[in-house]
């Protein structure tokens, strides 16, 4: 999980370097991080149900070599948009897989026969700090290979693609925690199967659709607002340290996102569980920090709004985690985190959308209706928290 996290993101703080270096457009560089959550939905809606009828190990080890494959395309496709959108689409790819597969793996190894004691917000923690080790390790790594290093476009991918090699070894000895199904004699997989498990079950219908559906596009929507919209903002305070300013506040915001995912026990007891509004109150106040900081460039207040956007993300992804494995059956369980973290990646359209929106007005303007809309997003899993889960 963590080799795979790491491949997704270290592309972030390389976006600035391909619109210099490649003299690529913003609208363009936002495209390959749209490709990015196109690999991603299939990816999530894929891997949880043959995780499910297959097992978990098998899909895993797929992800990480689809990873190795998307940094191999990458280094090798820098000057061109086609092969640059084909290898984030295989990174998106590599991601889901690893996300909703690991995800359902952790959470079943932290539970009897493999090990007793563990809480239900400990097993959401643990595969959530894993993956944000990941995404933060990765862009602070390779934000310094591209800032200082040699053959900026090349080093970061061969890096990443070491360490998933290095993973394989530990992860082909690790224990299945779901043998396959066993189906007749003659009888294939079949779409039919896959779909029956794609299925939301009645039981949790309501809670999903009414809490964690509006939450999560903030996940990963604060996220980017923290590393893929605001370095933007400030590049012209930076001078020639764009790369090194953008993994910068790539690291802030998973850094703090990483250290409030083990609080987020305590505020469930401290709000009557409703942690998802508290984050979802951060995703509001980061996005307002980054209209300011639209309107009066300033390097201290982007660090304050990518810190601020890092507390969203760490709080919603865990809270929303929390939520799907309380209604989740073994049968169901990567199937119902892989619909969950589809919806977080929604939120990484947010750039492009931004992007596409920019002739149309002023990004301080365009950022207090993102702001707006983190607040509607808030009122309706407020609403869903007083219903009945089911």
């Amino acid at each position: 999980m963590f080799a795979c996290a790491w491949g997704g993101n270290h592309f972030t703080p390389l976006l600035l370097l391909y619109r210099q270096a490649e003299g690529y457009s913003a609208v363009v560089v936002d495209l390959f991080f749209g490709v990015y959550v196109l690999g991603l939905v299939p990816g999530f809606l894929l891997a949880g149900p043959l995780s499910d009828l297959l097992g978990r190990k098998r899909p895993t080890v797929v992800a990480v070599v689809v990873g190795m494959a998307a940094s191999a395309v990458l280094a090798a496709g820098a000057g061109g948009v086609v092969l640059m959108c084909a290898g984030r689409f295989l990174a998106g790819l590599s991601v889901a897989a690893a996300m909703v597969v690991g995800t359902s793996w952790v959470k079943e190894l932290s539970a009897p026969p493999f090990e007793d004691g563990a809480d239900p917000a400990r097993r959401a923690r643990r595969a959530a700090l894993t993956l944000t080790a990941g995404f933060g390790a990765g862009a602070g790594v390779s934000g310094v290979l591209a800032q200082w290093g040699p053959v900026p476009t090349v080093l970061p991918y061969a890096v990443q693609s070491l360490l998933a090699l290095v993973a394989l070894v530990p992860l082909l000895t690790a224990p299945e925690t779901r043998p396959p199904l066993v189906r007749p004699v003659g009888q294939a997989l079949s779409a039919a199967a896959l779909l029956a498990d794609l299925r939301i079950p009645p039981r949790a219908r309501r809670r999903f659709v009414g809490v964690v559906l509006p939450a999560a596009p903030w996940v990963f929507g604060a996220a980017a607002l923290a590393y893929a919209v605001t370095p933007a903002l400030v590049v012209g305070r930076v001078g020639g340290l764009a790369v090194a300013n953008a993994a910068l506040l790539c690291v802030v915001g998973l850094a703090v996102g990483a250290l409030v995912q083990p609080w987020v026990p305590r505020l469930s007891v401290l709000t009557g569980g409703r942690q998802l509004l508290v984050g979802l109150g951060a995703a509001v106040v980061g996005t307002l920090l980054c209209a300011l900081v639209a309107a009066r460039p300033s390097v201290p207040l982007a660090l304050l709004a990518s810190a601020v956007l890092g507390v969203a993300y760490g709080v919603v992804l865990v809270a929303g985690l929390v939520e799907v494995q309380a209604v989740a059956t073994p049968r169901d369980l990567g199937a119902l985190t892989g619909w969950y973290y589809s919806a977080t990646y929604l939120g990484f359209l947010l750039p492009e959308a931004l992007s596409l929106a920019a002739p149309f007005a002023l990004a301080p303007v365009l950022l207090l209706g993102v702001a707006a809309l983190a607040l509607v997003s808030a009122g309706l899993a407020a609403a869903g928290l007083r219903r009945p889960a089911a």
